[in-house]
């Protein structure tokens, strides 16, 4: 059988509304990997925050990470890619963000390729639970003062907040910056009532993340199925051959996909993948649990 090429996106996705992988969706990756298929992961979370959550499947291929800043090997343990923010223009957004009462989280790689988060003391409630949920995690620094080291290359600055906090300063910098940078805005899925404001190299999205990974797997973006649910996976199917939607997603990313499959609950990307393997007539889809 012809290998497939899949890239899906992980929360609201692959995973569980609990942010967990059913055994179900374990078993038929592992299997596909196994199989002799290319399918891999692109994510706004790095790589030790997705290793936590699905590694339990045994990934072979490269994944996609920071919404697409990144391309990293996990069997070799190694950055392939990546696009990062200049150093002056990282803390150049910074000051304007203290300006307007807000300072982010610096997501980055040190000199020895090691993921590193560096943050002043936490004062807001989705900083502190974003934190908490991450316990143990030696990528956090707080310093006194949070500016870009030399020798930290910058993935992207992370704002949590309200709706009626980010909003003010996204428009701000945009405003500010223009053309410069790329501005990714979505709420939380699992801080109640938050949002995420990250700021990134203007090239970051995952559509360009897509396009490192095709290289990288030795295939064409047209033979690529990229599957997603929210915004910032618009750019991800945009660029893939086959574009698909959990049942889940938001409208605007529905309305890009050829199809809707079943939603992350009920392990729509499995079972997707599930008859793709076993070439199932499509009548039979309804019938794969």
């Amino acid at each position: 059988m012809k290998p497939i090429y899949v890239l899906t996106d992980l929360d609201g996705t692959l995973l569980q509304p609990d942010a967990t992988l059913s055994s179900y969706t374990i078993e038929v990756l592992t299997e596909a990997l196994e199989q002799g298929h290319r399918i891999s992961y692109a994510t706004a979370r790095s790589y030790t925050s997705s290793h936590a959550v699905v590694g339990q499947i045994p990934w072979k291929y490269p994944m996609v990470l920071y919404n697409g800043a990144l391309l990293y090997d996990p069997v070799d343990g190694k950055v392939l890619d990546g696009v990062f923010m200049d150093l002056g223009l990282t803390n150049q957004l910074i000051q304007f963000g203290k300006l307007h009462g807000q300072c982010p989280l610096l997501f980055g790689l040190d000199e020895d390729g090691s993921e590193r988060v560096l943050h002043e003391s936490l004062a807001g409630v989705g900083y502190k639970q974003f934190v908490s949920s991450r316990p143990d995690d030696a990528r956090f620094r707080e310093i006194p003062e949070l500016r870009c080291p030399d020798d930290i290359q910058t993935l992207l600055l992370t704002y949590i907040g309200h709706y009626d906090e980010m909003v003010p300063l996204m428009e701000a910098v945009r405003a500010a910056y223009g053309e410069r940078i790329q501005i990714h805005f979505m709420a939380d899925t699992y801080i109640t009532d938050h949002y995420f404001l990250e700021f990134s190299h203007v090239d970051v999205n995952k559509g360009n993340g897509l396009r490192m990974w095709a290289k990288s797997v030795g295939c064409q973006t047209e033979d690529i199925i990229a599957i997603g649910d929210n915004l910032n996976d618009i750019s991800l199917l945009e660029a893939a051959g086959k574009k698909l939607a959990v049942s889940n997603a938001k409208l605007e990313l529905q309305a890009v996909a050829d199809e809707i499959i079943e939603a992350n609950s009920e392990n729509g990307v499995a079972k997707y993948l599930l008859v793709r393997m076993t070439e199932l007539p499509q009548e039979q889809y309804e019938q794969v649990d």
